[in-house]
């Protein structure tokens, strides 16, 4: 790996940052992509929290998904690309295309360049939201062979937008790849240390939990994984010559609902959790509130439902093992305490 070059798109994201912490404890020369070089600062800021060293050699490019502007010179010379960046809104956008096509055709835009640099291989970050949303549900834990619908009933634009660009690549790959390799990794609810303020949707779900922002807890669960354990598949996914033309679920172990992270963040954060909700609201309620809360018309469908999904692929082909879902909770609320992110 000494010398070898990668390329981390979006390096100022929650997955890009502990991408580069990693590489560069690695010892790989390291550059990455953001939407305006003034973000620098908030990425060397960034690796100093994660333990890294700020002043690291690390070559920074502008580029934007939506543009061709950048990409071509920020490959060149690459011989990996972690292709991280994406749209992950907070919000329902108004129309759907807001985070479809940056993510489907921001995709398209790195592998068509990584393709012509000559990189050998890609990693995409996709998602759980590409496998396991679709109306039907296959009686079994979901793995790599599943595949979100994306013309099913209650799918949101987030979950369609990681759908269809994660075919994108997939289908570029059959078509126009050329020698360029290619290897997915699709995370569930990512959780973990945060760098920064600004965070990701799944820690503001966190941030709820610990502020009692929530006038009760819904019953729903999901999956977890924690950032950094994110950040390890990728690089494994990276470098070993099996993870060739294959995607990979990052996983913890069972999904866990609302009411239990609730007890676990109560039991291991003291007194910081102390304003954590104990009421776990029917679900009848949360339909009833979602009629007014457009946020919670998102979790609706999924109100009661459990999706397993298996991490025994990554862990039997990359060796891969991650922590646990009660520790990468646990680290998500002490680095929110650290960065001052709770209202109490």
């Amino acid at each position: 790996m000494a010398g070898e070059v990668v390329l981390v798109t979006g390096g100022s994201g929650f997955v890009g940052a502990h991408c580069v912490l990693q590489l560069l404890a690695a010892g790989y020369r390291v550059r990455t992509t953001v939407r305006s070089l003034s973000r620098e600062a908030d990425v060397r800021e960034m690796i100093n929290r994660g333990g890294g060293d700020p002043e690291a050699a690390i070559d920074f490019f502008a580029a934007d998904l939506t543009n061709d502007a950048g990409w071509a010179e920020a490959v060149a010379g690459a011989d990996y690309v972690l292709h991280v960046a994406s749209p992950f809104p907070s919000s329902q956008p108004k129309n759907e295309d807001d985070v479809i096509i940056p993510a489907r055709e921001g995709a398209l835009r790195v592998l068509k360049a990584a393709r012509d640099a000559g990189v050998k291989r890609v990693v995409l970050t996709s998602s759980f939201a590409a496998i396991g949303y679709s109306d039907a549900h296959p009686g079994r834990p979901f793995t790599e062979e599943d595949w979100t619908d994306p013309t099913a009933s209650n799918i949101t634009p987030y979950v369609k937008s990681k759908t269809l660009a994660e075919r994108a690549a997939w289908d570029f790959m059959k078509t126009d790849g050329g020698k360029l390799e290619l290897a997915v990794v699709n995370p569930v609810g990512i959780l973990g240390p945060a760098l920064s303020k600004d965070v990701s949707t799944s820690v503001e779900l966190a941030i709820a939990l610990m502020d009692g922002a929530m006038p009760g807890i819904p019953n729903l669960s999901f999956g977890l994984v924690d950032v950094r354990d994110v950040a390890d598949l990728h690089l494994r996914a990276m470098t070993n010559p099996a993870a060739k033309g294959e995607r990979f679920l990052a996983i913890a172990g069972p999904a866990m609902s609302f009411p239990q992270m609730a007890d676990v963040l109560r039991e291991r954060m003291g007194d910081a959790a102390s304003r954590v909700p104990k009421r776990v609201l029917p679900n009848g309620l949360v339909r009833a509130l979602a009629l007014v809360t457009p946020r919670l018309r998102e979790i609706v469908p999924n109100l009661g439902r459990v999706k397993e999904a298996s991490n025994a692929k990554a862990k039997r082909v990359l060796g891969w093992n991650p922590r646990s879902n009660e520790d990468a909770l646990v680290a998500t609320a002490q680095s929110l305490i650290d960065l001052d992110l709770l209202k109490h």
